[in-house]
């Protein structure tokens, strides 16, 4: 799939390339974003260049990650955002945000706009979002862009060797007002308990 740029009035998510790799190196350097994050740690700038000049492109390349930077309209960065392809219609949404730009509802606007962008344009059915049990900010973020919290799965993260708890959450197109590109059929109610 070509790259795409996504705008929102006060947001700009485009690929990432080369020329971002020292923004997303300064970022990174934040201890919470390595904390709750899979990226490596200690981020040395070799990764940065790694996830900016290979990983990202070659996600787009093959449609298998689709990953944002979220800038302002100046350039700043703000953060990143990735859908990842998993099976058949859903898409897994990851994000991080630099430490300076954080409490701002940056990051719920950018998942919600890269959200529509996979229901509208990818025929995805159902994005998915994980965070390691604990991870409070994440969980806020997918809370306000409308997730609904379906759970906890047990050693579903393996972060830097270690297996972990995860929360997890699912956003379908019927929760941002559009059509599904196949029929979901919802379990139905239980029976109320007299």
């Amino acid at each position: 799939m070509q790259p795409v740029t996504l705008t929102t009035d006060r947001l700009v998510l485009r690929p990432v390339g080369p020329q971002d790799a020292d923004a997303v190196h300064a970022a990174a350097q934040d201890p919470d974003i390595q904390r709750w994050t899979t990226i490596p740690s200690p981020y040395l700038p070799e990764h940065a260049r790694s996830f900016t000049e290979e990983l990202a492109p070659e996600g787009w390349a093959n449609s298998s990650m689709f990953t944002f930077g979220i800038f302002l309209p100046d350039g700043t960065l703000v953060g990143v955002n990735s859908l990842i392809m998993r099976s058949l219609g859903t898409a897994e949404i990851g994000f991080w945000t630099a430490k300076e730009h954080r409490g701002r509802g940056y990051t719920t606007e950018a998942a919600l706009t890269a959200s529509r962008w996979a229901f509208t344009d990818l025929a995805v059915d159902r994005v998915e979002w994980r965070a390691e049990v604990g991870n409070t900010a994440s969980r806020a973020v997918a809370q306000h862009a409308g997730f609904t919290l379906e759970g906890t799965l047990r050693s579903a993260i393996n972060n830097k060797g270690v297996r972990r708890d995860c929360w997890v959450g699912s956003l379908l197109p019927s929760d941002l007002g559009l059509p599904s590109a196949a029929p979901y059929l919802p379990a139905p109610a239980a029976p109320s308990q007299p």
